[in-house]
């Protein structure tokens, strides 16, 4: 036998259901947020650390040590190899070549090279006591540190930064730092005029005028010693 339910009856089972679905529909949306929001923030960076402005806020001091002039980069590879063997990489940190970017001329032309600031020194980060005095003073090509032979002293603070510069982050539209301008020539250097009426001539300069790319030099005229003003790119090395 069927037992027929009222029209009334059947409606408000079917809602029942409607919401029982609704609501567990609802509660697995939440449940996949939950999830999503969990991986999203498991996949976040750390922070970056923080770098001192200046070198001279790093850990430990700045020395300097004196080596034989052309092997200031294996000097820096021997001491970089010595601290790694004997386990010193937490008191020396750090080995540098001072180095800048000049302007010279060569051949006539405009050219950025690198050179070296203080030919036979570079600088080392560390704290200094009688293990690290002893790697970096035994180190192959080291002939010792700048200063008290015993108890050296770091650079200060203004010392530091005028070698080094200070830390800056580069900035959209920020204008980059020219290079140094650094002649390849001597007053009292024997140089060749390549270039105007007195190419070909031998002369002595004079004078150097870095702000106007000039030179005063003594040239050879018919036995006497004649000032012609050049320009950088009229003059060869001789």
């Amino acid at each position: 036998m069927t037992l027929d339910l009222p029209e009334s009856q059947e409606t408000s089972d079917t809602a029942i259901v409607d919401e029982t679905d609704g609501a567990e529909a609802t509660e697995a949306t939440e449940a996949t947020e939950a999830t999503e929001a969990t991986e999203v923030s498991e996949v976040v960076d750390p922070p970056k650390p923080i770098t001192p402005a200046s070198p001279y806020d790093m850990p430990g001091g700045w020395y300097v040590v004196h080596s034989y002039s052309g092997y200031e980069k294996k000097v820096k590879a021997n001491l970089e190899t010595r601290v790694r063997s004997m386990h010193l990489e937490d008191r020396v940190f750090e080995v540098v070549i001072p180095m800048e970017e000049v302007v010279e001329f060569k051949s006539g032309r405009k050219v950025t090279v690198e050179r070296k600031k203080f030919p036979g020194y570079i600088l080392v980060r560390l704290y200094m006591d009688d293990d690290t005095w002893y790697a970096v003073r035994n180190t192959p090509g080291v002939t010792g540190f700048v200063g008290s032979a015993s108890k050296p002293t770091p650079l200060s603070r203004r010392e530091v930064e005028r070698i080094l510069g200070v830390f800056e982050e580069d900035e959209a539209g920020a204008e980059k730092k020219e290079p140094r301008f650094k002649p390849a020539w001597e007053v009292g250097e024997t140089i060749r005029v390549v270039e105007g009426p007195f190419a070909d001539f031998n002369g002595i300069i004079e004078d150097i005028n870095v702000d106007q790319s000039k030179v005063r030099v003594l040239v050879d005229i018919f036995g006497r010693e004649t000032p012609v003003e050049l320009n950088f790119d009229q003059i060869l090395k001789y």
